[in-house]
């Protein structure tokens, strides 16, 4: 029985119609890869909200007018092997770009919005001041009142100074400021948490809260690192004898806006809640946003017989045990 050979020339006809197929769709894919986009001179911007999809983003670029069609992209996607990861945030792009450039582009991190510097030893009312000041929040807390606002980020203090946290932030995109206030609100409690864990027997603190007041008040009255132990041993040891804390950073405070850069001796006589050399113990909030490493200071005071310290002029502190000491130091320090 004989077997008879399968014809070759319609495999032949199917193999070159298969490999026309193919080359067509290499030169669209091609020309997909390398079609330009549609840029102004001066850029555009392009806002990915979180958990959108390419989908989503191809349509944005077609309604914007930034590429020629949605389906130019999805094509793109679709020829292009590997999964393209998708990033919220603002994009910046400026011509000349192709497609496969954009697409590159928003598969890596977004444009960083600038960054939100919060400096230690400032008020809440700065603190206010810098968030307002920028372009990239939403706002809203103007209009707020300060409980609203405390009670707007779960706070259970009654007063908002020193609970946030002073750093450098990296701004989420299109941010609302009672957003950003929480933020930081929550970032200075769990330091404050974790430093009253770690502290030092024997404090005159009764509560975190007091100890956060007291690193106000480091915090305002040096920013050295090598001093703020030894300035928390100083108003610790104060405070165990029953010494007033006398300090002149918590009576510049209790003035408010009435002080214009010197402190009289009526100044000093004053009755505030914040003066410090009229009433004993520690003043009722914080004075100023204290760094973690003013917070640590006021757990982890310095031991010695200092009760005293003077500034040198020179950006340091002069610390004494006795009162004829400090005088000393006043006179060659201070008053010359």
């Amino acid at each position: 029985m004989s077997t008879l050979a399968a014809p070759k020339k319609p495999i032949r006809k199917r193999r070159w119609l298969l490999m026309a197929v193919l080359v067509v769709l290499a030169i669209i894919a091609y020309r997909i890869f390398l079609q330009s986009v549609t840029l102004p001179t001066e850029g555009v911007k392009l806002r990915v909200a979180r958990g959108s999809h390419w989908q989503q983003v191809a349509t944005q670029l077609s309604d914007q007018g930034i590429i020629h069609s949605q389906w130019s992209l999805r094509a793109y996607l679709f020829l292009r092997p590997g999964e393209e990861v998708l990033l919220p945030g603002v994009f910046n792009f400026r011509p000349p770009m192709t497609l496969e450039q954009l697409v590159s582009r928003l598969s890596q991190a977004p444009d960083g919005t600038p960054a939100m510097l919060v400096i230690e030893g400032t008020r809440y009312s700065d603190l206010l001041a810098t968030i307002a000041a920028r372009d990239d929040v939403r706002h809203g807390v103007a209009e707020m009142t300060d409980e609203q606002v405390l009670a707007a980020i779960g706070a259970e203090e009654s007063h908002p100074e020193g609970l946030f946290a002073p750093d450098t932030y990296v701004m989420d995109d299109d941010s609302r400021d009672i957003d950003i206030l929480r933020r930081l609100y929550l970032r200075q409690k769990r330091i404050l948490a974790a430093e009253w864990a770690a502290r030092a027997p024997d404090l005159p603190y009764k509560t975190p809260y007091e100890a956060l007041i007291m690193a106000s008040i480091i915090e305002k009255e040096t920013s050295r690192n090598d001093e703020r132990a030894r300035v928390a041993g100083v108003f610790v040891r104060r405070m165990r004898i029953g010494m007033r804390l006398q300090t002149d950073p918590t009576v510049i405070y209790g003035m408010g806006e009435a002080f214009r850069g010197n402190i009289s001796r009526k100044d000093l006589r004053a009755a505030t809640d914040y003066n410090t050399y009229r009433i004993d113990g520690l003043p009722p909030s914080p004075i100023a946003l204290p760094s973690r490493a003013s917070i640590h200071a006021a757990m982890h005071p310095a031991e010695s017989d200092a009760i005293f310290f003077v500034a040198d002029g020179k950006g340091r502190h002069i610390f004494s045990a006795t009162l004829k000491e400090h005088n000393n130091a006043v006179n060659k320090y201070q008053r010359q």
